[in-house]
């Protein structure tokens, strides 16, 4: 991506935003538009998604007091639609827009104001000037007095800031602008270089405990084993000039969104790394929070360059006023879902136990979803915008996860890629990089990739594992790369094929899955599960009726009937349901076989496409 270039002297952007913190316990940021040379009935327009997050959010409902002038005088602003607005402005003149936009989304994806820190990108809070998305865009972000003592981060190109990090921003466009969002607050902060590139690592809502070395150190490696993935030769440089990783702590919170040159990151408090002064640093292992972020950061910044360069066709320029589909999300977020685990394995963050346990965790969550029977994973991708982001009861009996099966696919081209002796999945996106320039792709594009490293066509996997409900077949792909395949006892929920939820208050249902004993019995998602009981006309076992407040509880007082009453209350009637004690089944376990084939695979030495 080309750098933005400096302005001349005095020089000032077509587009300018200000943003100010307009009152930070109603949580309202002002924004101030200055339009240089508007247009004729100049259109003015606020995305309704945010790119890496494929649902409509219509930002627009959180925008309000909006006027507009020119000079000191008024001027009539005629709403279009939900998010478009339009003006009558003399071309002659600059054109303000002054508003105000509520924030208080905890999210990664749109924006966050409180008396303790604030967040926002660009899509919730600057409008779009339509027919001048091209032009050069300036951001500035003023201090105030509930800003006293914060700092401000983001990863767009400085014009004038001040040591705290508040003041003028550029973008060479509309694009560049969305892409870099903002963070304002107070921040454990440190830096590391990978290749001569600077890299920054900000924290906030963290503890004096939060042992930033550790952290810093783990994502330095990170980041040299994916620069080295994807640029193999030692001289060559990543596609930007610096990076920002900034991640806010809080009680519950998990989660991400990709940039350019930066990446928004959540996670829980207790998952970040803890001072520990009774352990060496080399004698800390990992909690399975931290594991779980490190993963996170792995997935972001692979990112980086799959799907933020290297993008689908349909993403070459995006749309902001609406669903922009795509059959390839199964690609970019789940070959990266392959890889975030795969390369802390090589980083030597994590062992090959570990990673394995962490596969078997994908494959166990693909194989129990009934909806892989219904749903390819190609149609998965383009219906994302109506059913991945669009959770429900009947989520898992109607869809299947492409993060995580199409994480499996990578995971059976690459070992069969190995199997076959020509070539890896590592050279196959190195060389579709090439191929595509670091840019638009389609799935021929892949295709040809693979038929000219694999010297065979790889059309008949693609078609079967990715445009149909076939299963994929893991079990002999792994086991010949020295993999031990084992099993175990499903958890209780899943051989009653139930989702829930479990509190003080007790037992309540998520989802039925399709097919289970739960669904036959007549069990619906939203149930309370009371209690169990049982009737006199089974032999030898006397009547009787239980409360549970856990799950665990219900096989306890079953003992060997193979039927009971569950007691449920939907809507506020009491409903008891007949339900058949299914047979046990088991999950997949995997664990480190044979050691050399295993090698092969997980640490497989880098080769140039």
């Amino acid at each position: 991506m080309p750098e933005c270039p400096q302005p001349h002297a005095g020089q000032r952007a077509a587009v300018r935003y200000t943003v100010s913190v307009h009152d930070a316990h109603a949580h309202l940021f002002s924004v101030v538009l200055r339009v240089q040379r508007p247009r004729p009935r100049q259109g003015f327009s606020l995305p309704v998604w945010i790119p890496g997050s494929y649902l409509v959010r219509e930002f627009s409902q959180h925008l309000q007091n909006l006027r507009a002038f020119q000079g000191a005088q008024p001027l009539a602003l005629r709403q279009v639609d939900k998010n478009n607005w339009r003006s009558e402005a003399a071309s002659e003149l600059p054109l303000e827009l002054h508003y105000e936009v509520y924030a208080f989304d905890t999210s990664v994806r749109s924006a966050y104001l409180d008396a303790t820190r604030g967040f926002f990108n660009a899509t919730s809070l600057c409008l779009r000037v339509l027919g001048q998305q091209d032009q050069p865009h300036e951001l500035e972000c003023l201090p105030g007095p509930s800003t006293q003592g914060w700092q401000l981060v983001t990863g767009l190109g400085p014009l004038q800031v001040g040591s705290d990090g508040f003041g003028r921003y550029q973008a060479q466009d509309y694009d560049e602008l969305a892409d870099c969002p903002l963070a304002l607050g107070t921040f454990w902060s440190g830096s590391f270089s990978v290749r001569g590139v600077p890299h920054r690592f900000v924290v906030s809502g963290a503890g004096a405990w939060l042992d930033g070395a550790r952290l810093l150190a783990d994502t330095r490696r990170i980041c040299e084993a994916q620069i080295d993935f994807w640029h193999p030769q030692p001289d060559a440089a990543p596609p930007f000039s610096s990076y920002l990783f900034m991640l806010h702590a809080s009680a519950d919170g998990y989660g991400g969104l990709e940039h350019r040159n930066c990446t928004a990151l959540l996670c829980q408090r207790a998952d970040l790394p803890n001072l520990d002064e009774s352990a060496a640093p080399a004698a800390r292992k990992a909690s399975d929070g931290y594991t779980t972020l490190l993963g996170l950061i792995s997935h972001e910044y692979f990112h980086t360059w799959n799907v933020k360069r290297l993008r689908p066709a349909e993403f070459a320029r995006y749309d902001y006023g609406r669903e922009n589909h795509t059959e390839l999300l199964w690609f970019f977020e789940g070959f990266t879902s392959y890889y975030d685990d795969l390369l802390l394995r090589r980083a030597e963050l994590i062992d090959s136990a570990t990673y394995l346990q962490l596969l078997a965790k994908t494959i166990n969550l693909v194989q129990q979803t009934p909806g892989r029977h219904v749903q390819s994973v190609a149609q998965a991708s383009f219906d994302a915008w109506t059913k991945f982001y669009r959770v429900g009861e009947n989520t898992p009996n109607a869809t299947v996860n492409y993060y995580s099966k199409g994480a499996l696919v990578a995971l059976c081209l690459d070992l069969t890629l190995r199997a076959e002796g020509h070539s890896t999945l590592d050279a196959v996106l190195r060389a579709l990089w090439q191929r595509c320039a670091g840019g638009p792709m389609r799935e021929i594009d892949l295709l040809r990739v693979l038929q000219r490293l694999g010297r065979r066509s790889f059309e008949p996997e693609i078609k079967a594992w990715v445009h149909s409900t076939q299963e994929l077949p893991l079990s002999a792909l792994l086991q010949a790369h020295g993999v031990k395949i084992g099993e175990e006892k499903a958890p209780l929920a899943q051989q009653l094929g139930l989702r829930l939820n479990e509190s003080a208050a007790g037992v309540s249902l998520k989802n039925v899955l399709r097919g289970g004993a739960a669904e036959a019995a007549g069990m619906a998602a939203g149930d309370e599960w009371l209690g169990i009981e049982f009737d006199a006309r089974q032999p030898d076992m006397p009547a009787e009726a239980w409360r549970i407040h856990k799950l665990e509880q219900v096989p306890l007082l079953r003992g060997q009937r193979q039927r009971l009453v569950a007691l449920l209350a939907r809507e506020q009637r009491l409903l008891r349901c007949t339900l058949d004690w299914p047979a046990e089944s088991k999950t997949l376990s995997l664990s480190p076989g044979d050691t050399a084939l295993l090698a092969a695979w997980l640490d497989a030495p880098r080769a140039s496409a």
